[in-house]
């Protein structure tokens, strides 16, 4: 039977998880770009964890998994943090909040909030980068398009 997104949601025993940075890990140019080396240590962590930095974003703020990844790195005391599991995270939390929502359950996890890097909405988002852009604007976000993607005007200065 599959799981449901807020099954995926939960922790892991497994996690988290401090390894050395590698060439070949899947989140490598990424972490790279944040500044980690070959050899460095790296952190995996909880979805919770992520949840918590999301559910912290209030309204008309913003976050990139940047600054999630960032900020986790610094609360383990590791050079940087994975990025593709993070990036894993952040979408089965919205995915597990729409679902909760639409059983009647409250889940309130703002995750429109939390941006791609360099400010790009989600297209793995429920309703995908249109829905997405709709929440933002709510707010009192101004979304551009550029090409196929879709980026929050000046996002760096609503950081939260």
């Amino acid at each position: 039977m599959r799981k449901t997104w807020q099954e995926k949601l939960e922790d892991k025993a497994s996690l988290p998880k401090t390894l050395k940075l590698e060439k070949g890990f899947p989140c490598y140019n990424a972490v790279h770009k944040m500044g980690a080396e070959i050899g460095d240590d790296i952190v995996l962590v909880n979805p919770s964890e992520v949840v918590e930095i999301m559910k912290q974003v209030p309204k008309g703020k913003l976050i990139t998994i940047v600054e999630i990844c960032k900020g986790l790195a610094k609360q383990h005391g590791v050079k940087a943090c994975c990025s593709l599991t993070t990036g894993i995270f952040i979408m089965t939390a919205a995915n597990a909040m729409e679902e909760a929502n639409s059983e009647g359950k409250l889940l309130d996890i703002p995750y429109w909030r939390t941006l791609k890097a360099e400010g790009f909405l989600n297209p793995k988002y429920p309703g995908g980068q249109e829905a997405h852009k709709r929440l933002l604007e709510q707010e009192g976000h101004k979304v551009l398009q550029r090409g196929k993607r879709f980026r929050v005007q000046d996002f760096q200065t609503h950081l939260a």
